[in-house]
């Protein structure tokens, strides 16, 4: 019976997952629909899947829907996560546009929309071009109904600074080029950047700042030390500080602005 259950939960997660185009009367499926997994998303995307790739895309289901002379089309990624969904969704909208009540997160134009769920990213292009945004609302909130997983955003978020906070989202890779700091989250303010970046536990957090320390060559401290100032040639002003398992900071912090000083307010956000 337990593996019953757990059959029919997989089988309603791939359905929910791979879109269909009567989810909207009038429109119909044109051509077959579309599946790709990481190994072969580059024959779909070509030089953009690396993009998905980073965050940790797991796989693609899509269609492409017509009517009257419009189409749509829908694509469906699962990613590892719900942070990394928010992730690929967060580089892909445009910051100068209002966010939409979508989902975890969502934005809305003319001929495109994207927003994430859980797992999940979806997004839609629709063509010729003209205002789509009726068709385009229809598909996203019946999708969306369909999906399963979380419209939380992800809890880093909220330990960022809300007060002149311009973005935040998550860096998959080389956090402020840095390839020690392997991937955590980056707010962007008029006067810096904070980072947070998490580590597997405090004894790696704190093997990371020694490498730190090595790399911007400020010597090793002779017992613990949780924090690091210095200025850089190219990430300006900055501190680290060490908090458990986590590194946080700001770099680039303009004049005026105490380095050391916004990363203690930032770590003593954290749990």
């Amino acid at each position: 019976m337990k593996g019953l259950l757990v059959g029919v939960a997989a089988a309603v997660l791939c359905a929910a997952q791979v879109p269909k185009c009567d989810l909207v009367a009038g429109w119909t499926q044109q051509g077959s629909a579309r599946a790709y997994e990481a190994s072969n998303l580059f024959e779909y995307m070509d030089g953009n899947a690396e993009g998905y790739l980073l965050y940790g895309f797991v796989a693609m289901h899509g269609v492409t829907c017509v009517h009257v002379g419009d189409s749509i089309l829908i694509d469906i990624s699962e990613f590892a996560d719900g942070d990394s969904a928010y992730g690929m969704f967060s580089a892909n909208r445009d910051a100068r546009l209002p966010a939409e009540a979508l989902g975890a997160g969502g934005q809305v134009t003319p001929r495109r929309v994207i927003f994430t769920k859980g797992p999940f990213y979806a997004e839609m292009a629709a063509s010729p071009d003209k205002d789509h945004t009726p068709a385009l609302r229809a598909f996203s909130a019946a999708i969306e109904k369909l999906l399963p997983g979380s419209t939380a955003v992800p809890a880093a978020l909220a330990w960022f600074p809300a007060e002149g906070q311009k973005s935040a989202r998550l860096i998959p890779e080389s956090v402020l080029g840095l390839r020690l700091l392997k991937r955590g989250y980056v707010a962007e303010y008029e006067f810096g950047k904070a980072f947070v970046v998490q580590e597997s536990s405090p004894a790696e957090a704190a093997a990371v700042m020694d490498k730190l320390r090595a790399r911007f060559a400020v010597g090793q401290a002779s017992s613990p030390v949780p924090s690091l100032q210095l200025t850089d040639r190219y990430l300006g002003r900055l501190c680290f500080i060490r908090k458990g398992a986590y590194i946080v900071g700001y770099a680039n912090v303009a004049e005026g602005h105490d380095p050391a000083a916004l990363a203690s307010v930032l770590a003593a956000r954290l749990p």
